[in-house]
């Protein structure tokens, strides 16, 4: 028997708890939830869940806050919300790591379907053992448990930065562009500013060590491809 995947929900807002504990329980996932910012990493620690749904706008602690100590330890996915539309709110939170991102007010239906759409690419990432570990020079990018390593050195990064990286590493000297990018790894429905992929780009950069043999260059007007520095 599959043991349930467990939700944890951060929000000050009961009637955001009690709308998505409805539906998301309905999917036979399992909810826990917290209202405070003080209150998440103590929360994410003892309970492991398998996906974060992370408010901004909290008592305490910030989200944008917590979403960083997140992804210093972790990288489980993260669902950002937030009452603000701007597009550099949004930009901060894919900048800080988060997998999605929706303003409010939504429809339940559209987190369950958020939700289903990052566990189902995970799923299938997972599911192909034979394309799912990729070694290229010092570097081992493994999709099956989401790990990165450089000389056997872990290196922290969000699913959706390890899912580029892969791809990119999986297709050197390929150039992609930021369309193509978004297409594989956010997918076709994606309806978020393009520049999310420069911010992923960035954060990717910064996290490998400088003795990885995996570059990530920019092909200025048209995107961005990786080198391999035994070839660059």
């Amino acid at each position: 028997m599959n043991k349930k995947k467990l939700i944890l929900i951060a929000d000050d807002e009961i009637g955001i708890h009690e709308s998505l504990r409805i539906y998301l329980t309905r999917e036979d996932y399992e909810v826990y939830s917290v209202f405070r910012g003080d209150d998440v990493m103590e929360a994410f620690l003892r309970m492991r869940p398998d996906l974060v749904i992370l408010d901004i706008m909290m008592p305490g602690r910030s989200g944008t806050q917590v979403c960083a100590d997140i992804r210093a330890i972790s990288m489980t996915p993260i669902i950002m919300l937030t009452a603000k539309g701007e597009e550099v709110d949004k930009l901060l939170g894919f900048a800080l790591g988060a997998d999605d991102y929706i303003v409010k007010p939504f429809s339940p239906r559209e987190i369950v379907s958020r939700i289903a759409v990052i566990f189902r690419r995970m799923n299938q990432m997972q599911a192909a053992p034979d394309q799912s570990k990729l070694t290229v020079g010092n570097t081992e990018i493994d999709l099956k448990c989401y790990e990165v390593h450089v000389n056997g050195e872990s290196v922290l990064l969000s699913p959706k930065e390890v899912e580029i990286l892969h791809l990119m590493a999986s297709h050197p000297r390929q150039v992609f562009t930021r369309e193509q990018l978004l297409d594989n790894i956010w997918g076709f429905d994606f309806n978020g500013d393009p520049r999310v992929v420069d911010t992923s780009i960035k954060r990717i950069r910064k996290k490998l060590p400088e003795n990885t043999d995996i570059m990530l260059r920019s092909v200025y007007g048209v995107g961005y491809k990786v080198e391999v520095q035994e070839d660059a």
